[in-house]
């Protein structure tokens, strides 16, 4: 489900292509992500997998990005597709999250 590698001191968090982030999957990942995700750590969640975010989907990440701001930690976005950042920019999430083009942007701008 996901797929989680160090590069340099970030930690890079990616989904398996044609991901859809929705109710059935949501809790899970959750689970997955904030167990890998350690007090100070630079993570970047690449996104270039997901097809598709439901509000669980955004609901998610939003406790996620809890979750580090509570652990000291940085979080990053980074390879939305066109069509899940129209819905982040439809929920005005852009000046929530750190959104970066790619995992390299996000890996030079922590």
């Amino acid at each position: 489900m996901i797929d989680v590698e160090k590069i340099n001191d970030v930690m890079v968090i990616s989904f398996s292509e044609n991901s859809k982030l929705n109710v059935t999957v949501t809790q899970k990942i959750k689970t997955e992500v904030i167990k890998v995700i350690t007090p100070n750590a630079k993570v970047a969640l690449n996104l270039s997998g997901v097809s598709y975010i439901d509000s669980t989907g955004f609901g998610m990440l939003l406790s996620i990005l809890r979750h580090c701001k509570n652990s000291n930690a940085s979080l990053k976005l980074c390879n939305i597709s066109p069509e899940v950042m129209e819905l982040v920019k439809l929920l005005q999430l852009q000046t929530v999250f750190d959104i970066r083009e790619s995992v390299d942007d996000c890996i030079k701008s922590f």
